[in-house]
């Protein structure tokens, strides 16, 4: 570095000044060429970061767009050119509105024994179709390894769990009408409390009070989600933190936690060789193992997820199926007291006294007649749903494309007097006396557990639940309505009695 001086007067002081020399100018000049590069490699970046935002914006929108508005309008346009004419489709609420309206209004008050109960039952489809003509590799993996549970054999290990939670529920009926002979009782609940506690104990054996809390926490989440189902739906809103959605996780948390904590210490106890298989849960895992061996590969196997997801789906389909079909069974026996008298002398003729076992239960045909016609009247879900995976031909000119969903209402199906002729709506056990095949002349109008592949898998259990349940019950009691019952069917999830089911029972 040098200096130079610069005067500006004869009194002026010397101040140095830095003038620089040529090797200083030309760091100075690197500096700034890197300094300009690197301002502009940022504005590069920026102007590109910039145009992949945008990009990525504007592939967000189109999905959201196509999957809310364009998609749905060109499957309505390509069904209205066959023939179907309904609803036009409506942005994010579709007809929930006039849907939730129409059912709130069907359940503003009970119907009379004699009326038809789809109006009230399902009133939006019913109206529906008055007014118009017209995942599967996983699941098959599932079933393969759940069916072991579901044979005979093995149901025939859980009948002592059976008897057992329906001998608790007769006893308690005793109790309270030991003193008067005769009592008024709202038998709803107590059918209720009887098959939650039968698929804890059949699911869970050792676990089963664990098991009753998860039955409780999975009805409080059914009611949740009809709330939800019956609201102007919007994209996004399920994660907002509002009262309902917080509830529904943390029921979701709860059920998860409290089925992995016995899943795992069923793993634990079978590997030590501790564990009894007999239950549903024993069952399935020991299949599971075997399936995952035979193989040599875990992923073909049910992961602990998979396995908590189908230990849920056993609450549901397993409890709420069985006493559906109980309930309205005792309601129509009320009813029709010589169909209730012709139960009760084949159960004593088969039993007696006696605890019913399981070659007496399969020798029921009554009780199975009685059954079957409940279940026609009164099906547990009033509709199936299913989705369409690929273009698919019905018939004649009718082609529906991919992704289309199909409701199947069965509850109309079972009430099409063009099917079971004009007394469809009346309970009539002897159409059923040379079997199901017969009644329907081998067509598909009869399925209250489903049809097909995917038809439910527990209907053997539930059917064999049921004759236990009602087999003791009519060993003990007779049972005729209250004048308090009013007939209010109602869906929620599966078709139950809004108003509960008073029936006054007496000793026999």
């Amino acid at each position: 570095m040098r200096y130079s001086v610069s005067c500006s007067s004869p009194t002026s002081l010397p101040i140095p000044r830095c003038v620089g020399s040529k090797r200083s100018r030309s760091g100075m000049a690197s500096n700034t060429a890197a300094t300009d590069r690197s301002i502009y490699n940022l504005l590069i970046l920026f102007k590109y970061s910039g145009a992949v935002c945008c990009a990525i914006v504007i592939v967000i929108i189109w999905r959201v767009l196509n999957w809310v508005w364009l998609r749905p309008k060109k499957v309505e346009k390509y069904l209205r050119q066959q023939g179907f004419t309904g609803n036009s489709y409506k942005l994010l609420y579709g007809d929930v509105e006039e849907s939730s309206m129409m059912i709130k209004e069907a359940q503003s008050k009970p119907i009379n024994l004699s009326d038809d109960i789809v109006p009230r039952v399902i009133p939006f489809d019913h109206k529906s179709i008055h007014n118009y003509d017209y995942e599967t590799e996983k699941w098959a993996k599932h079933r393969k390894i759940i069916n072991p549970a579901f044979r005979l054999e093995k149901l025939k290990h859980m009948l002592p769990a059976f008897y057992l939670s329906c001998k608790e529920m007769v006893t308690k009926w005793e109790e309270i009408i030991s003193m008067e002979g005769a009592s008024e009782l709202d038998v709803w609940p107590y059918l209720e409390t009887l098959t939650g506690d039968v698929i804890s104990r059949t699911s869970f054996g050792s676990s089963y009070e664990e098991g009753r809390k998860i039955f409780e926490l999975q009805k409080e989440q059914a009611q949740l989600v009809i709330q939800a189902a019956q609201s102007i739906y919007i994209p996004g809103l399920w994660f907002l933190p509002t009262k309902r959605n917080k509830r529904m996780k943390e029921i979701n948390k709860e059920v998860k936690a409290t089925l992995s904590g016995i899943i795992y210490e069923r793993i634990a106890s079978m590997k030590a060789g501790e564990a009894s298989n007999d239950d549903l849960l024993g069952i399935l895992l020991e299949s599971n193992f075997r399936e995952i061996q035979q193989d040599g590969n875990k992923n073909v196997g049910m992961s602990i997820e998979d396995v908590i997801e189908e230990c849920k789906l056993f609450y549901f389909a397993g409890q709420e199926t069985t006493s559906v079909l109980l309930v309205w069974t005792m309601v129509l026996l009320s009813i029709h007291p010589n169909w209730q008298a012709r139960a009760r002398e084949e159960v004593l003729q088969v039993f007696g006294n006696s605890k019913p076992d399981l070659d007496g239960l399969n020798r029921l045909k009554v009780v199975t007649m009685i059954f079957y016609e409940v279940l026609r009247l009164y099906p547990p879900a009033v509709a199936l749903n299913r989705t369409i995976y690929e273009e698919t031909k019905l018939g004649g000119d009718v082609t529906l494309p991919a992704g289309v969903k199909l409701l199947l209402p069965t509850v109309l199906f079972h009430r099409d007097s063009d099917i079971w002729g004009d007394d469809a709506n009346e309970f009539k056990p002897e159409r059923f006396s040379e079997g199901v095949s017969k009644v329907t002349k081998g067509q598909v109008t009869f399925f209250p557990f489903g049809w097909g592949p995917r038809i439910c898998i527990g209907q053997s259990f539930a059917m064999l639940e049921a004759k236990m349940a009602l087999a003791l019950i009519l060993q003990h009691f007779s049972f005729k309505l209250s004048p308090t019952y009013a007939h209010a069917p109602y869906e929620l999830i599966t078709l139950q009695p809004q108003y509960g089911a008073h029936l006054i029972l007496q000793k026999v």
